[in-house]
């Protein structure tokens, strides 16, 4: 039987594609710096209501929102050069994740 760790910080993604070979979460990059980032959301509503005003090519791609632990996301992150941010509903940042 697999433990679960309560003290693990659960996030909401947007997933693009999920179920799909080109499955991966929804990242973007800034113009004016050209960092990349991907969105974290403490709530679920949070991201169903942020994910209205994100850009997004809703003919070519679906998406689904999932929770994920943190340590996961800042894993997949890393592996695509992004950094998480904790965004409200409204699409503000609140906090960096790392």
């Amino acid at each position: 039987m697999e433990t679960i760790n309560t003290d693990d910080n659960w996030y909401y993604v947007i997933v693009q594609n999920p179920e799909t070979a080109s499955e991966k979460l929804l990242g973007f990059s800034d113009e004016n710096t050209m960092k990349k980032f991907l969105p974290a959301f403490k709530t679920k509503q949070d991201a169903q209501k942020c994910f209205h005003m994100l850009p997004k090519d809703l003919f070519k791609d679906k998406y689904d929102i999932h929770a994920m632990i943190e340590g996961d996301i800042l894993a997949t992150a890393e592996k695509e050069g992004h950094q998480v941010f904790l965004l409200d509903e409204t699409g503000q940042i609140l906090k960096p994740l790392d």
